[in-house]
């Protein structure tokens, strides 16, 4: 039985080339626009369920494969017969599993769809990972995951807490308008944060439609610089100013890091750059080693000297025999 052909590639707007990327982002795209919720127009609930058609062949590459193997020359609406030999076997998902793709519940797709791939039927993924009940021909989309930048300080990082953040976050109103509203999240910071990684908070993007779960949102870590510590992956680095006598004889010296004072020895002899590490006291790790402190020597002399203090260093350079340039 012929039937009528349908051009994936024109009904999402992308070239016949185009990557996965481009196809979910066009995809993305038509189904706000079109969504039944959305858009009030008598053809928008069949123009939505032809895009998602159109998706559900193309984001899958074994799918894209077979319909690209019909060639480039048809045109939609042609009378379309599959060519001799034509056999396709597709699973659909049923109860219990799960795509992480947005979802809809539709009775079928069209005779082109179930002439190329067979029939069947998407249900929509549910809270707790399992479909059931009876059919019921809703549309139903999951929220979009969204993610927001949160900087937090170098202690914070160290010692975890709790943190209240203020977002703006786009909202889709009834006329499909993107509006901004402004959100407050209590926001759980844990030890040992690095730059860089997600805290995910549930349920917390986009909403769902029609019934569909509402996204996550995930908050990517910046730490601010600090006034007096550097931090790099989980080792922390502060650099210590001594005085040439204390570099020179040797000292026991107080420093600060994030959990405290430590006392520190100053080696006798020790020169400036010389890097002492503390084992241990750099960002805590949930999962393993934690990272190191170093403390990084610098000497410091006195800018103005009094008549004492240079008397004392001009018969320090009369006696003593080092030349650090030797």
């Amino acid at each position: 039985m012929a039937v009528k052909y349908k051009d994936y590639y024109e009904i999402l707007g992308v070239p016949r080339n185009a990557t996965q990327e481009e196809i979910h982002a066009a995809y993305r795209k038509l189904a706000r626009k079109y969504h039944p919720d959305v858009n009030k127009s008598p053809d928008a609930e069949e123009k939505f369920k032809e895009i998602g058609e159109a998706y559900e062949v193309l984001k899958d590459p074994e799918k894209r494969k077979k319909y690209d193997q019909l060639g480039a020359n048809w045109k939609a609406g042609q009378d379309f017969t599959p060519p001799p030999g034509w056999e396709v076997h597709f699973d659909f998902w049923g109860p219990g599993e799960e795509t992480g793709e947005t979802s809809w519940r539709t009775t079928d797709f069209s005779d082109f769809f179930e002439t190329l791939f067979g029939g069947g039927f998407k249900r929509t993924r549910a809270r707790s990972g399992r479909t059931g009940g009876p059919f019921t021909g809703t549309w139903v989309q999951d929220g979009q995951d969204q993610e927001a930048k949160i900087t937090i300080t170098l202690e914070d990082a160290y010692r975890g807490g709790t943190k209240t953040i203020m977002l703006q976050t786009p909202k889709i109103d009834e006329n499909g308008n993107v509006t901004m509203e402004t959100k407050s999240y209590e926001v759980k910071i844990p030890p040992g944060v690095t730059a860089g990684q997600k805290i995910r908070l549930s349920g917390q993007g986009q909403p769902g439609t029609g019934g569909g779960r509402p996204g996550d949102l995930y908050l990517v870590v910046d730490i601010a610089p600090h006034p007096y510590y550097r931090l790099e992956g989980r080792d922390i680095y502060y650099k210590l100013k001594v005085t040439p006598w204390e570099a020179a004889l040797g000292a026991q010296v107080d420093v600060p890091t994030p959990g405290g004072f430590v006392s520190v020895r100053i080696p006798p002899g020790t020169s400036s750059g010389k890097k002492l590490r503390l084992r241990g006291k750099g960002l805590p790790n949930p999962k393993g080693k934690p990272g190191d402190f170093y403390v990084e020597v610098e000497i410091a002399v006195p800018e103005k000297l009094t008549s004492r203090e240079k008397e004392l260093f001009e018969e320090l350079k009369k006696h003593s025999t080092f030349n650090p340039r030797s």
